[in-house]
Order: structure tokens, then C-alpha cells, then sequence
């Protein structure tokens, strides 16, 4: 079963957006399955719009896919998602990874805007099953608590006729909402053993469903690091994790050498998911580049 390794980037790391090109035009030429970007609007931090983002490496690229890592449905208009993902696919020759989730409830796209947060699954659902519908069908119809279409049609649909619709979330509702609507799962930064009770959970929840996920759509994502677990920018995204997860961050990265990395890999494997992205922690175009560097040339290699 082939294995997609892809990288990521929450926050903007790089001096110039000019650096930004020249990581994507590594991993591209170096051979990196993917390129990814989270979702966050509201942040003090430089973090890139992530549907603009995948609009523009759908012209500055030729073969690397891209996706959303991942896209807050409920804060996005559904008609107009599906619109922006199917152009995007339709320009990129059917390169776009869609994937949706519905953002942390306590995060500021939601606490600073004043949006209500109760319902917001409900409203996400609704969204997701018109997204996957307006991709393929003319003329939906639909009466929902949120949304009300009569007749809505895009065009051009997506070039991948079977473009994929991944979700993300681990509680229990976000797996019977992937086996619902889904045909992939993208987990967060979670551990190997969470990302194991996903995919059974998913598994299971498919079952009720009637529906089925190909086994090699499973994603998983976290962060590494070519170097010691005392390097600065470790100390503070592992203090940062503690304090968000209550408790020790150590399986969430991975700080080391190759083996160290390969090994977590070989366990999120083990755990049932074939696809990844994987978030370097650094800081700055030069280390970004470096362990851009590193991942190519001795980390893909052993996936081949």
C-alpha cells in the first residue's frame, strides 16, 4: 500500500513570502507527495488563508498535490467551498486534497467574531453532505435547519471526478461524521494510539453506515524535528501542547534523528494510516529548508 508523506505549516515561518515559493519548489522537485496549510482566520500570529493559499499553488505548481489541514466547515459558506475547491481542482488537474473539520470550539475564529458554537456539528453535516453533492450533481435540492437550496448547480465541476472529501476530528461524532460523509480521515495532531481508536472507531461507525473508506485514506499528521529535544523551538511547542493538553506532549513530536522519525511514522502505520503530514518545527527560511532538506533525503527513501 503506498504511503503519502506530506508536509505542513501552521504558522508562516518563513523571512518572505519570496522563501515561501522556494520550500515549495523543493518539495515539489524533491518528490514530497504534499503540501498543506491549517485553517485559522482570527490570529496574531502570520498564519496564510488556507483556500487562497491552495489557490496559488494550484499556479505555481505542476504535480504536487495540496490540501486544507483543516478547513472549518462551519465557518464557511458551503455553495461558495464547493465552488472554490472545484475551480481549484478543475486548474490544478484534479491536485486538490479537500479537507474540512469543525475547529476547535474554544478558538478565536469563533470567541472573537461572536459566532455561536452550539449546533455547530449539526450545521457542519449539513454543509459537508451539500459540499460532497454539489461537487457531483446538478440541481440539488435541499431543506435543511441551516441551509435551503433549490436547484443549486456549480460549474466546472471538479477534473477528479472522485475528488476526495477528507475529515478530520477524533471525538466519537466526527468519526460517525466521516463515515457518513467522509472518503478519508485526517487526524490533528494526535498520538499513534489515538489515531487507532479513529480509524476502528470509523471503521465501526461504517458499518451502520453501509459506506466504505479505502484503507490507504487515513491520514495522520505531527510535528518533527532533525534535532534535540532541547532545541529551543521544541521546549516551546512542547510547552505550548502541555499546556492545551493537560499532559505530557512527548508522543504529539518527535524530536531526533531519521530513525527517530521513521519509527513514529512505522507506528501511525501500525495503527492503520498510510498518509501524513508532517509539520517541521523550526523557525525561520533557513531552518524551514533544512529540515525541507533532511525529510527529502533521508526520510522518503525509506517509504519508496
Amino acid at each position: 500500500m503506498t504511503i503519502g508523506l506530506g508536509l505542513g505549516i501552521s504558522r508562516f515561518p518563513f523571512d518572505t513570502a519570496r522563501d515561501y515559493w522556494r520550500w515549495v519548489d523543493r518539495c515539489e522537485d524533491g518528490g514530497v507527495d504534499s503540501i498543506w496549510q491549517t485553517d485559522r482566520l482570527v490570529s496574531k500570529e502570520a498564519m496564510l488563508e488556507c483556500m487562497s493559499t491552495m489557490a496559488a499553488l494550484a499556479g505555481h505548481t505542476e504535480k504536487i498535490r495540496f490540501g486544507m489541514s483543516v478547513a472549518s466547515i462551519a465557518l464557511r459558506d458551503p455553495l461558495l467551498t464547493a465552488k472554490q475547491c472545484a475551480t481549484i481542482d478543475f486548474l490544478s488537474d484534479g491536485r486538490l486534497l479537500p479537507a474540512f473539520g469543525l475547529g476547535s470550539a474554544l478558538g478565536q475564529d469563533y470567541s472573537t467574531t461572536g459566532t455561536q458554537t452550539k449546533r455547530r456539528g449539526k450545521k457542519a453535516d449539513e454543509a459537508l453532505e451539500l459540499v460532497g453533492r454539489l461537487w457531483k450533481e446538478n440541481d440539488v435540492n435541499f431543506d435543511g435547519e441551516f441551509y435551503q437550496y433549490k436547484g443549486a448547480s456549480i460549474s466546472p465541476k471538479p477534473a477528479n471526478p472522485n475528488i476526495p472529501l477528507w475529515i478530520g476530528g477524533s471525538s466519537e461524532v466526527a468519526m460517525r461524521r466521516t463515515a457518513k460523509y467522509g472518503t478519508g480521515w485526517l487526524g490533528g495532531i494526535d498520538t499513534p494510539e489515538q489515531a487507532k481508536l479513529a480509524v476502528d472507531g470509523i471503521k465501526s461507525a461504517l458499518l451502520e453506515t453501509g459506506r466504505s473508506i479505502d484503507e490507504d485514506h487515513y491520514g495522520a499528521s505531527f510535528l518533527f524535528r532533525f534535532g534535540s529535544p532541547e532545541d529551543d523551538v521544541v521546549t516551546t511547542t512542547a510547552k505550548g501542547l502541555a499546556a492545551r493538553l493537560k499532559h505530557s506532549p512527548d508522543r504529539y513530536l518527535v524530536a531526533g534523528d531519521a530513525k527517530a522519525v521513521v519509527g513514529r511514522i512505522r507506528e501511525f502505520i501500525a495503527a492503520g494510516c498510510h498518509k501524513f503530514v508532517l509539520l517541521p518545527m523550526a523557525n525561520g527560511t533557513t531552518e524551514v529548508m533544512e529540515q525541507t532538506r533532511l525529510f527529502i533525503e533521508e526520510i522518503l527513501p525509506e517509504f519508496d
